[in-house]
């Protein structure tokens, strides 16, 4: 292995590194990444020369990132964080203020959440861009690793380094189309419904299926889809009924009749967290504040309209 030469490190073959492993790419890193592929070609040569290992192996039609990659990403994510924490020092103005900011994210937080955020981006930092990513069931390792900058979800990891603020709370509610059935107000036209639900893996059930379920509350599913946006087509037409968070009456499932659940239902909650590292970054500390300025205001009892 050659002598690591510091001295022809640069913040552009750090981002080059991660872009081509988040990717598997040359070609979608160069099109994150705003070049050419022969400049990633040309650069990750550079780099490669620099820390005497290929960095990428050719694995089937893709490519893979070495062992000698994968921990150098570690610093590399470490060493971009620093560099922007001395770029933007002093007094921070938004407004300058030039990034790809990553959030982890699922479709129903992502739809409710982040273009009202990037509303306020646009006005405040025009040079900010929203880079989103799905969260699934966030781990430690996202926010340790820097695979983003922050996580959205009702899911917050355990960790003694992984801080959360709550943003808002939804109520439950049963949708369904008004032109196919009544809405089910009793305990038995609910379980006696066909219902539509969200599972975005083999093991991945909503929390609120995993607890009705355990209330033995059994109900009849017809149809599973990988996420929320799978919804509105199987509801609308049919007698399916679906149980979902109240906000999305707002988005995706808008023109669909709701009503409450009848049977006992929790509340969900939502959350932003991150890592400890940038608990007082100003510029990271500034986006949570519009993020959570961003966030549907309910109305008392968690109705699911928002202010």
């Amino acid at each position: 292995m050659s002598k690591f030469d510091y001295s022809q490190l640069d913040g552009r073959l750090l981002k080059l590194l991660l872009a081509v492993m988040e990717t598997g790419s040359i070609t979608r890193a160069a099109e994150q990444l705003g070049v050419t592929q022969s400049a990633v070609s040309h650069l990750l040569d550079k780099l490669r020369g620099i820390v005497g290992d290929p960095l990428f192996v050719k694995s089937g039609r893709g490519i893979v990132a070495t062992d000698r990659a994968q921990a150098l990403a570690i610093p590399a994510r470490e060493l971009l964080s620093a560099m922007e924490h001395f770029a933007t020092s002093g007094p921070f103005n938004p407004a300058h203020w030039q990034t790809t900011f990553t959030i982890a994210a699922n479709d129903f937080q992502r739809d409710v959440l982040l273009p009202p955020l990037m509303a306020r981006l646009r006005d405040k930092a025009p040079g900010v861009s929203l880079r989103v990513i799905p969260s699934d069931i966030p781990d430690l390792d996202m926010l340790r690793h820097e695979s983003c900058q922050l996580v959205i979800s009702p899911r917050p990891p355990d960790g003694a380094d992984i801080l959360q603020k709550r943003l808002f709370e939804d109520e439950y509610r049963v949708f369904y189309d008004a032109d196919q059935r009544l809405p089910p107000v009793t305990r038995e036209d609910y379980l006696s419904a066909e219902h539509v639900t969200v599972m975005y893996g083999p093991h991945r059930h909503l929390d609120l299926d995993q607890w009705l379920e355990a209330q033995g509350i059994k109900r009849n599913f017809r149809v599973m889809v990988p996420g929320f946006a799978g919804l509105p087509s199987f509801i609308r037409g049919t007698p399916l009924v679906t149980t979902v968070p109240g906000l999305l009456r707002t988005g995706l499932l808008h023109g669909l009749a709701s009503a409450q659940v009848p049977v006992p239902c929790p509340t969900m909650p939502m959350y932003m967290i991150w890592h400890k590292r940038h608990q007082h970054d100003a510029a990271h500390r500034w986006l949570r504040g519009e993020l959570e300025a961003a966030a549907p205001r309910l109305a008392p009892g968690g109705s699911g309209s928002s202010k």
